[in-house]
């Protein structure tokens, strides 16, 4: 197993985000953030070796964010031990996505530091801070696919179709129950559509006794 070198100490990358909203609210602006984070760094002694961020972006996703994607490949190349961020939504706005990047840090052994909570994985504090953030996040996951479920229920009960929609002409509707109420069997039925070309609800070529079967069974 390769041995993972060890970053220079004392350094780190810095990363801001912000989205377009808050761009003009007071705090949460790049300048802001930086100030706090330059704050920190001479307090504690740290290089920070890039500056990395994302303008105009959101934290709902930790998709589609150049910037940070780049803080990442430079802590998980060893350039630098650390990323740092003024504030944990700067990050992410999803419990459940900085989660998966505690365990990451982890798991490539790079530190991660959120200032306004005073998260940082290289102190006990931080690391039980962490591991409740962490209990957050399975909970938010729980708490989602239980209102999923809920919901998915619900509108089963209330006879709502679930899955893809139905996309059948009216008129070949029209067509099958026409020819079933005329006494033609289900294979008759999808011989004649077969040999028509007519595709099914969902674009498929081929029509068997079954497909015809859930037609004249739906509403």
């Amino acid at each position: 197993m390769p041995r993972i070198r060890n970053a220079p100490a004392n350094t780190a990358v810095a990363y801001l985000r912000v989205s377009t909203e808050e761009q003009a609210e007071s705090g949460a602006g790049l300048a802001a953030q930086r100030a706090a984070i330059e704050a920190e760094a001479a307090r504690r002694g740290w290089t920070i070796v890039a500056w990395k961020e994302d303008a105009g972006v959101s934290g709902k996703s930790l998709d589609g964010r150049e910037g940070l994607a780049e803080a990442l490949e430079l802590v998980e190349s060893r350039l630098a031990e650390t990323l740092v961020v003024a504030k944990l939504d700067r990050l992410s706005r999803s419990l459940i996505d900085f989660a998966a990047l505690m365990d990451r840090a982890r798991a490539k052994r790079w530190n991660l530091i959120a200032l306004d909570l005073g998260i940082d994985l290289s102190t006990p504090a931080g690391e039980f801070l962490a591991s409740v953030m962490a209990s957050a996040a399975q909970w938010e996951r729980r708490i989602i696919g239980q209102r999923t479920r809920e919901g998915l229920a619900a509108k089963k009960a209330a006879g709502v179709r679930l899955g893809r929609p139905v996309a059948l002409p009216s008129q070949v509707r029209g067509r099958i129950r026409s020819e079933a109420a005329s006494g033609s069997s289900l294979a008759a039925i999808a011989r004649g559509l077969n040999d028509d070309d007519v595709p099914t609800a969902q674009g498929g070529k081929k029509w068997y006794p079954s497909t015809v079967r859930a037609v004249l069974a739906s509403r």
